[in-house]
């Protein structure tokens, strides 16, 4: 029989033969040009059946293909065999990006389909620039809509404002901020697609989305108006805090719109008031940007001025994020004994279940900040393993357990990776795990000039791997979101040079790896925000205060690979988590946290 997705590329093609296309490419994000999209987005893993959370496919008559970066190769080949989709290799000295790709397939001036609704401008402009030019691209909303019969719906969950207390600026406040900022940019309204973007600027939280506590929408902010396209289904069904949060944004002036008016709005009554509007192309859909009458509009493209703004977390948030990781800290110090008494007992899934219950149990919690990545032996050598429901590898009492995960809190984010020993480790076990210490170490301890961006520091958390010739393949940092995406820019520490300079107040995270298919891997990660460390005759100085509060496990370290200065910092850091966290643990996990963080 064959298989389901192969007969899914198959349906495509027939779609391909029937409209005159060249190729159909589909992303594996949503309108607002998200990480993580709802379900009803999720259009690579309905064709294809990878579900990664990083993948384009690109089809057309003689071949289909996915393509993803370093993090999924592994899981990419298992499952897509049998599909007839091969794998592109991203993030690699050899990649070929789709784009030139198909320029180089030998296509005469092709005609390319995309779902307009999932393909940003940026992406479009790349796509044309391949080509020179000589490409036509057909905009088709919703294209698998014909083939996907069980399409999932536009999700619509409860809205809740958060107060100045939690966020530490009103609603008013930020919205007056952006109205300052298109003065200086002297145009007459902002177009906002990128949900935690809205989020952030109205106070608003919701739970359209898995794991981000987003609201499926659109913005757009005059001078004198703010509309919200974020009504789902006209009237119908909308629950009292939904409604009570419609009410307070009313009296802020936000008028509540329909979501699938915006595109409406913009073609007839919004141009009435605007002339120039600013909107960022590599967040704006293709087929937003077409509504856009050119003789209606002048069109300012641009970065948005909303995600730095986010990412520099004012005093209040830094605080609500000190307090998320205490408390998240307990739970990972009651798994963690919890885990140590299971250990050949219990399985990955399990142990995820144990982790989730204990931060469930936490006020203000409001869901995981992502998928728990519970991995033991081979399966942790996938840095983005997907622990199975059923079936899952039991934890044996030996080798290497890694667990990455994290919490949405009312007051903050966390995201948090420990790779514990379970029993006697092989000597290349105990090299690896400290290795990649060092680099985390190594890059908590950095002391770093004002202008300097993330990729000018990533080396620090490399160069004990290097100097052994080692690597990993993911960047080493990430920004983190305030009650907000896990994942957030422009900020990142990584190779790819992005030049962003790390500042005050930005959260970042510190996680070095290292992945051996079909043996083990390492991670350790903690988050770190940016912090003024004196200024001299050379300048202004910046460092980093480890916000994460969890021991890191000494028993399977090899102490003669490792500095001085970097045990001094390790002993130091275990002794302020037990210094912290001890007073709050039960007796019996104090006692074994005391235990665990002696000095070495």
């Amino acid at each position: 029989m064959e298989n389901i997705f192969a007969q899914r590329v198959d349906a495509i093609r027939s779609l391909m033969r029937d409209n005159g296309w060249d190729a159909v490419i589909l992303t594996g994000s949503d309108p607002h040009a998200s990480e993580y999209p709802a379900r009803r987005w999720k259009q690579v893993e309905w064709v294809s059946g990878f579900t990664g959370e990083a993948g384009d496919l690109c089809i057309t008559l003689d071949h289909a293909g996915l393509w993803t970066d370093t993090r999924y190769f592994i899981q990419a080949v298992k499952q897509l065999s049998g599909t007839g989709i091969e794998l592109h290799k991203m993030r690699v000295p050899e990649q070929v990006p789709i784009p030139q790709w198909l320029a180089s397939r030998g296509f005469e001036e092709p005609v390319i389909a995309v779902d307009g609704l999932c393909q940003t401008v940026s992406a479009i402009a790349g796509l044309k620039a391949a080509f020179g030019g000589g490409v036509t691209v057909a905009s088709v909303p919703d294209l698998l809509s014909p083939l996907w019969e069980d399409r999932p719906t536009i999700p619509s969950t409860p809205i809740i404002t958060l107060g100045e207390d939690l966020t530490g600026e009103s609603r008013e406040a930020r919205v007056h901020w952006l109205r300052k900022w298109m003065m200086r940019q002297e145009v007459d309204a902002v177009f906002l697609s990128a949900l935690d973007e809205i989020a952030w600027l109205l106070n608003v939280r919701g739970a359209d989305v898995d794991y981000n506590p987003v609201v499926i929408s659109y913005l757009l902010v005059t001078m004198d108006q703010v509309y919200w396209f974020v009504r789902k289904d006209g009237y119908v069904d909308i629950d009292e805090e939904t409604q009570a949060s419609f009410d307070e944004l009313a009296s802020d002036e936000v008028t509540i719109c329909d979501y699938d008016e915006a595109v409406l709005a913009l073609a007839t009554y919004v141009h009435n008031d605007v002339d120039r509007i600013f909107v960022d192309p590599s967040t704006l859909n293709l087929q937003i940007r077409e509504s856009l009458d050119e003789d209606a509009y002048d069109v300012v493209e641009g970065a948005s001025p909303v995600p730095l703004r986010k990412a520099v977390k004012n005093a209040v948030e830094i605080e609500g994020m000190r307090e998320a990781h205490l408390e998240d800290g307990l739970a990972m110090e009651k798994f963690l004994y919890w885990l140590e008494g299971q250990v050949g007992q219990v399985d990955e899934w399990e142990a995820a279940c144990k982790l989730q219950s204990l931060r469930a149990q936490i006020p203000g919690y409001r869901g995981d900040s992502f998928e728990t990545i519970s991995a033991y032996g081979p399966g942790a050598a996938l840095p983005h393993y997907v622990t199975p429901r059923s079936g899952a590898p039991v934890l044996e009492p030996r080798g290497l357990y890694l667990v990455d995960s994290g919490g949405q809190y009312l007051f903050g984010t966390t995201d948090i990776t420990r790779t514990v020993p379970l029993g006697p480790c092989t000597a290349l076990e105990k090299e690896d795990y400290t290795l990649v210490l060092r680099g985390h170490i190594d890059l908590a301890m950095a002391v770093f000039p004002a202008g300097t961006a993330g990729c000018q520091l990533d080396l620090a958390a490399r160069a004990p791997l290097w100097q052994t010739k080692r690597n990993f393949g993911h960047g080493t940092g990430h920004g983190i979101g305030f009650f907000l995406n896990v994942h957030e820019g422009p900020q990142d520490i990584r190779q790819n040079f992005n030049s962003q300079p790390l500042l005050p107040g930005m959260i970042t995270s510190d996680e070095p790896g290292i992945y051996r298919e079909g043996m083990h891997g390492v991670r350790h990660e903690s988050l770190v925000v940016t912090r003024e460390d004196g200024r001299n005759d050379f300048g202004a100085w910046y460092s980093f205060e480890v916000l994460t509060l969890c021991h890191i496990d000494t028993s399977c370290l090899m102490r003669d690979l490792m500095t001085p200065e970097e045990i001094a910092w390790l002993n130091a850091y275990n002794e302020r988590v037990y210094r912290t966290l001890s007073p709050r643990l039960p007796a019996e996990v104090a006692e074994w946290l005391r235990e665990k963080t002696r000095a070495i």
